[in-house]
């Protein structure tokens, strides 16, 4: 199967969805100067199904590759794309498949939308498979990239939030703890407002040991699904 036709198939497919008023009204999203479409999610989700099955029965290597040129063209729909082709390999993933997803991380995530959404699905996924690697998150939460801090914290959101590797949560919490960044703030704090849905005490014991130190942006990402008076005494300044 030629790569090349996949990709020119599928760009062509992108391009005669681009709607202008999107493209604008969705670089307003990102801090940072960032490539669009500009084509509505559902939309790009559709074509990203649509041409998975043109290459879902291909060796992963291979599905892989077409990854690697999707993150290449710093696209953020084509990015979105690669990560969702990149899920739809879970039950194929093998402990090898974590130096890929690094490599996205650390070389081809450029905006806090691409970062989550792999994370959040083909890095979070992986780790509860393989929670060795859990280790190699504090490696990134260490890292000068902000991306790479970021996906240290929003790659445990929902193993977060199915009450998974509270310790690890804890620990890259405070690592990042004190980070200038508001996106790695906002990243960590998303972290331990998923885990306190299944560790309320456990996250709000951690927030009041923390809050004279922690970011009010971090705080209050980490304590919003917490009941009113805990609210209260988290924001509290005594």
């Amino acid at each position: 199967m030629d790569k090349e036709i996949i990709l020119n198939q599928l760009r062509k497919d992108l391009e005669s969805q681009i709607d202008l008023k999107i493209q604008e009204s969705g670089k307003g999203f990102f801090k940072e100067k960032i490539k669009l479409y500009g084509i509505k999610t559902g939309i790009v989700v559709k074509i990203s199904k649509e041409h998975f099955k043109t290459v879902k029965k291909q060796p992963k290597a291979f599905i892989f590759s077409l990854c690697d040129d999707l993150w290449a063209s710093d696209y953020l729909e084509e990015s979105i794309i690669a990560c969702n082709w990149s899920y739809s390999l879970k039950k194929d993933f093998k402990p090898g498949d974590f130096k890929v997803f690094e490599r996205w991380v650390n070389e081809d995530v450029n905006n806090w939308a691409s970062c989550d959404t792999l994370c959040n699905h083909t890095v979070g996924t992986f780790l509860d498979m393989y929670p060795e690697f859990l280790s190699e998150l504090k490696t990134w939460a260490r890292s000068e990239n902000r991306w790479t801090k970021r996906a240290a914290a929003v790659s445990l959101i929902i193993p977060g939030r199915n009450g998974k590797f509270l310790s690890d949560i804890i620990e890259i919490a405070d690592i990042l703890l004190q980070d200038p960044d508001d996106l790695v703030q906002k990243g960590y704090g998303w972290m331990l407002k998923a885990a306190s849905q299944a560790h309320e005490q456990e996250i709000f014991d951690y927030v009041m040991s923390k809050k004279t130190v922690m970011p009010r942006t971090a705080l209050r990402y980490a304590i919003e699904k917490m009941p009113a008076e805990l609210k209260t005494k988290a924001m509290s300044k005594s």
